[in-house]
């Protein structure tokens, strides 16, 4: 899309896109934020790889990627246990435990192929759809798969091999 149809695309629907996802997210700052997403997300296309349903639809996608991870961050925070949190009531000992364990398991993440850890966080921390991770990372959903697979299966060994050196 060239430059002046791009403006006169974002001048013209922007505020009805801003509406739309502010209804679904329920914010208005950030219904800003994700239709600003949306556009970003369009700009590189060519002429007739876009329409305006495509802009909708891709600003609705992202406000329900945007609940998704919300509703993972406060299941994990609803999860955290007081001991968990409590920096009085754990020992020296559990403290340096659970240190060496996250420093083990940053380090078989770091050990993963770029692309295929930030697909692996992507979905797992951010909440974030394999369709939507295969199109902030240019690649096939089936890409995706095959990368969360692989980062699943490194996180078990790690998981296994903790256990087996406690057990």
């Amino acid at each position: 899309m060239n430059g002046q149809a791009f403006l006169k695309l974002f001048l013209a629907e922007r505020p009805k896109l801003v509406g739309l996802i502010n209804r679904i997210v329920g914010c208005r700052a950030t219904a800003e934020d994700l239709a600003q997403d949306a556009f970003v997300r369009l700009w590189g296309r060519k002429d007739g790889e876009w329409e305006r349903g495509l802009l909708f639809r891709t600003g609705q996608n992202l406000a329900i990627d945007h609940l998704r991870a919300v509703k993972v961050r406060r299941s994990f925070i609803e999860g955290v246990t007081v001991e968990q949190v409590s920096h009085e009531t754990a020992e020296p000992e559990r403290q340096a435990s659970a240190r060496q364990d996250l420093d083990s398991l940053h380090a078989t993440l770091e050990s993963l192929p770029d692309r295929t850890r930030r697909a692996f966080l992507l979905n797992r921390l951010d909440g974030r759809s394999y369709a939507d991770i295969a199109a902030l990372l240019k690649v096939s959903v089936s890409t995706v798969e095959k990368d969360i697979i692989q980062a699943l299966r490194a996180v078990r060994g790690w998981r296994d091999g903790k256990e087996r050196g406690r057990g």
